[in-house]
């Protein structure tokens, strides 16, 4: 029963998923796991969360990021405002290819962090002289974003050169 349930929770990720990749360019992550930080009498725990994305436009990376997630009675109803703290790490995890030319600087993911207009964002840059993709996230808010950022990098190899548009 209890597999079945899993199989089914899944099954709806995915559709999900999929569904908001038609309509946006929001990609969903995938949650690795999380830890409790404080507890809350009513609804969910305080937590730090760590989900992984794959870089939508690169083959073989992914990106790991790991934040706050408000508990309580409005982290439970989803109108609580998640801290803008937030740590990354990119890695290849397969042969890294591109299937088109990547933009010298773009956005390449970002999530709601609360009700109203505040967002994690992760950019991914081309390093070109050192043949890397630099990946940076932060958060930022319609009137007031937080300075507070990670930087994780991924070499890609020399004989791999990486597609730029020009």
């Amino acid at each position: 029963m209890k597999n079945e349930w899993k199989a089914n929770n899944m099954k709806h990720q995915i559709l999900a998923c999929a569904a908001l990749a038609l309509f946006s360019t929001t990609v969903c992550a995938e949650h690795i796991g999380s830890v409790d930080t404080a507890f809350k009498l009513i609804g969910p725990d305080h937590k730090v969360v760590v989900e992984a994305y794959d870089d939508p436009k690169v083959a073989g990376v992914t990106c790991y990021v790991s934040r706050a997630k408000t508990g309580g009675i409005s982290g439970g109803l989803g109108l609580a405002e998640d801290k803008a703290e937030a740590s990354i790490a990119c890695r290849q995890v397969g042969p890294v290819s591109f299937p088109a030319p990547l933009k010298q600087q773009e956005e390449v993911f970002n999530q709601s962090l609360s009700i109203l207009f505040k967002k994690l964002r992760i950019v991914r840059m081309v390093d070109q002289k050192r043949n890397a993709l630099v990946y940076l996230t932060y958060s930022d808010k319609l009137i007031d974003g937080s300075p507070q950022n990670s930087v994780t990098a991924v070499p890609v190899d020399r004989n791999t050169l990486i597609p730029v548009k020009k």
